[in-house]
Order: C-alpha cells, then structure tokens, then sequence
C-alpha cells in the first residue's frame, strides 16, 4: 500500500469502485474518527490513499458544519450540487419524542444524525419553507421581469411618459416557426435526350408559421398580432395597433390593422371586417368617427318565404353537364315537360323495354364490338326529319296515333335503306353506297363507326317513362353515341333500329 498526503482530497479504490469526499477539518481528525477508512478488510484492495497534512485547500470553501442541515440547493452555481443518492429523511422516535434528521446515501449515514425537540423541529421546518418561498417568488419576478423572448424596456424622458402614459416598452410573443428546406435531384436515364438535361434539380421550401404577438407601449399604445399559415380564411390572421387618449384629450382612439366601424342605425348598415385606420375624436359634446379603410367581406341576403329558404343562383350554358344525358328521340323531348307536370306522378304511356347503347371504341375491347352504322333520323315523323332527301321524309302511309310514336316504319328511310341500299351492311362500302344521296352527308346524316363497343348496363342508366339516359362518363367531342331500343305503347310494340 502506497500513501500520500496532499490536499486534504481522500481517494480510496474498491476493487473498480472510485470513492470520493471533500472535508474541510483536519486530516489527523478525519483519520481518528473513521480509522476503519485507513484499515481496509480482506475483501477490499486499497491502491492509494492521498491526504495532505496542512488541511488547507488550494480552493478552499466553507462546508456546512457536522449538525448542519440547511437547504444548500440555491447556492451559487460555482458550487456542485448535493448529489441525486444523497437522501435526506426526518424520522420521529416516540420513544424520546425528538425528530432525528438524517442524510443517507443508501444505508450509510453521510452525515451525523441530528436530534431536535418539536419546537426546534417548527422553527427549523418554519425557516425553511419561508426561504424556500421567498425563493420561489424572486424566481418568479425575475421571469416576469424578462418577458420571454424579448426583455421589458425602459425609456426615459417626461415627454416619452406624456405621450404613451408610460416609459416601459412590454412586447411579449408566443408561437412556433418551422422551415423545412429540400432539394431534390430527379434523374432521367433516356438517351434520346441530351445530357445536362437528365438531371433536373429542384428546390423545396415549405414554411409553418403560429404567432402571436402583444406588446404595449407605456399606457396608451397597444399592439396585437395573430398570423398563421395555416389558417382556414384570410379574416383569422389578424393585426391591430391602438393608440387611446386620455379622457381630457381630443384623439380618443387610434386604430390601424383590422378595425370595425358598428353602426346603430338600419338605414346606413356599419362593418366589422375591415382594414384600414379608424380615428375617434370628441370636441365638446361632438363625437367624431372616421374610418379610411379596405373591406373584406361581403353582404348575402337570405330570403325566407313560408319556412323555406329561396336563393337565387345563376347556371351559365357552358357549366352544363354536357355530353352525358340523351334524348332517345324527338318524341321524349317533346313531351318531356307535360309528362313532368304532375309529379310526382309521371303521365306516359311508354314504357322502354330493351335497348342497346353503342359508342366509339377506344378501350381495345374488341369482345363485343360490332361495325355499326347510326342514322339521325331513323324513327322520326316527317316533322322532325332534318336531311333534305325527299323520299325519306315521305310516310309510310301509319294513320294516327301510330304516326306518332317513333319507330321504324315513321318514315320510308328504313325501307328505302334496306330494300334499295343493301350493299351499306358492309361496312366498307357504306360510304360509296350512300354517296349517290344528294344532300345525305356523312358526320350529320349518318356516321359509320367501325368495331363500335357496346355497352354494358353499369355504364349508363336508362329511364324508362321519359326516354332519356345518362353515361356514367361523358364522351369525348370525337365519339359517337347510337342506340337500339324497343318499347311499348298503349298496349302495342314499337322498335327503332335493329338489335
């Protein structure tokens, strides 16, 4: 064993376990109380053991004394703290009627117990919860004193105090900022494209934004600010600076940011959401209000009559669903609005049965695809015939009411079609057989479309009184939409096109 005295610093080394105690008494003293320090058992290995004999420190300090168990956690912080294993415990013995105040690391006595009397104990418990308040309280004026993020300012000058009623300047901000900066490299591996424009860099940049801000100068200048960004409506972010005048003085009240201008009257409605400057001043008995500002909301008028609410609303033409809803024939059109007059009973006397809805095919599904050719005014009477060839238009001699249902037998153009122009099954000699028609155009009179794809009843909807359906989808300017159907009419069976 090797010994050393130097510093009054006592190390001693238990097998990998560092042990170490400051003590500002004597060395000799320390040694004479704890010999069992000096003495180590069998069990224990002691490497070194450094004391020094002048008990001087080279940085001494004054301890707390043997009995002492003041509160030392609010010292200055050049000092170490008591440690977080060093407990302190007060334990009432009812045999002596004393409270013995112990500090323990484990179940060793760091130091002496000390016993005191119950009056002792309330003056010692006394003291300490007064310093421990008083503590608290400077704490707490000295956060107050701060004012977050900015400290409270103080400005001096008569003329400063006359102006704001007050020298100190109080501006206190709560909220979050959160910048979050990217960038991105996107790179193309195409050869046909040429080198520096494979690689696209791009910058990313998002900004989150929760603030609020109050701040007053002396007495009279307020200031208030609420900006976020990710406020639903504009009106949310708000920003306002006031000024208020004494009760002796003309300006009463100055506002800039968002201001309101209520007014009591019905005849000139006031404001509430605007943003500008508002000045209220009093001359004598007159009160005077001027507002210079921007406004942003708006007036609606809700008219109810009879319980309901009415609004009235503009559609214009271009906004309509277009390209998805369509008459069967001329026949449903014009008898839509009398089959609707009493609803919701639906007057008509037809009732669709099958129908066949064909289209341009732009899918590739070719399973139930068919060359097709659609004629405009196949079924209609003559009324409602709109190519200019005269045999056509001619009737097929149907007495009333068959006249006037449509179906194929409304006109001669299906008969002329398939008695005279037999060669138009074949889809390519369509547009050669039907060329010797004057005046029968192709895209207005009749369209051919070849592989046409039919569709099926979850693509569209049918409705079966009015004669009218409507595709799940719209078509596209370039397709083309034909139809097959059959349905009955007082009591008989009418079919235009074939199935």
């Amino acid at each position: 064993m090797k010994t050393f005295l130097r510093n009054s610093l006592i190390t001693v080394i238990f097998s990998g376990v560092l042990a170490m105690g400051w003590t500002s008494v004597p060395d000799i003293g320390l040694a004479q109380r704890y010999p069992e320090l000096l003495q180590p058992a069998d069990s224990m290995q002691v490497d070194t053991l450094e004391i020094d004999t002048t008990g001087v420190l080279i940085y001494p300090f004054d301890d707390r004394g043997e009995f002492d168990y003041s509160d030392d956690d609010q010292r200055s912080g050049l000092f170490l703290k008591t440690p977080s294993n060093i407990k302190r415990e007060v334990v009432y013995d009812p045999v002596t009627g004393q409270y013995v105040v112990t500090e323990k690391i484990g179940n060793m006595n760091y130091r002496l117990p000390k016993a005191m009397s119950l009056e002792e104990f309330v003056r010692y418990d006394f003291q300490n919860s007064i310093r421990n308040y008083w503590r608290q309280k400077s704490s707490e004026s000295y956060l107050e004193s701060r004012g977050g993020l900015i400290p409270r300012l103080s400005v001096g000058g008569e003329a400063f105090n006359r102006i704001f009623g007050g020298n100190n300047i109080d501006i206190r901000t709560q909220g979050f900022v959160e910048v979050n900066f990217g960038y991105q490299m996107n790179e193309t591996q195409n050869p046909s494209i040429a080198e520096r424009l494979r690689k696209v860099p791009t910058f990313d940049f998002d900004q989150k934004i929760q603030m609020s801000v109050n701040g007053s100068i002396g007495d009279k200048m307020k200031m208030r600010v609420n900006y976020n960004t990710e406020a639903t409506f504009d009106y949310e972010n708000k920003m306002n600076l006031e000024y208020s005048g004494d009760e002796d003085e003309i300006i009463k009240k100055v506002e800039a940011g968002n201001v309101s201008l209520p007014l009591n009257g019905t005849l000139i409605t006031g404001a509430t959401n605007l943003f500008g400057v508002k000045t209220d001043m009093q001359f004598g008995k007159l009160y005077l209000s001027t507002v210079f500002s921007q406004s942003k909301g708006e007036t609606k008028v809700v008219n109810i009559e009879d319980g309901a609410q009415t609004t009235n609303f503009e559609l214009r033409a271009s906004d309509y669903d277009a390209n998805r809803h369509f008459f069967l024939s001329q026949y449903f059109r014009d008898h839509y609005d009398e089959a609707l007059a009493n609803l919701p009973v639906i007057n008509s006397s037809i009732t669709i049965n099958k129908i066949e809805v064909w289209v341009t095919n732009k899918s590739g599904d070719y399973d139930e695809s068919r060359n097709i050719l659609a004629l405009m005014d196949l079924g209609e009477h003559a009324g409602n015939i709109y190519n200019t060839v005269p045999s056509f238009g001619e009737s097929s001699g149907q007495v009333f009411p068959d006249n006037l249902y449509p179906y194929n037998g409304a006109n001669r153009m299906y008969l002329e079609l398939t008695e005279n122009y037999a060669a138009i099954r074949d889809v390519s000699q369509i547009t050669k057989t039907l060329a010797v028609l004057n005046d029968f155009e192709g895209g207005q009179d009749f369209e051919k479309i070849e592989q046409a794809r039919l569709l099926s009843s979850s693509e569209y909807t049918v409705n079966t009184k009015l004669g009218y359906i409507s595709l799940n989808s719209a078509l596209n300017s370039d397709e083309v939409l034909a139809v097959a159907f059959n349905y009955t009419a007082k009591g008989k069976t009418y079919q235009v096109g074939e199935f």
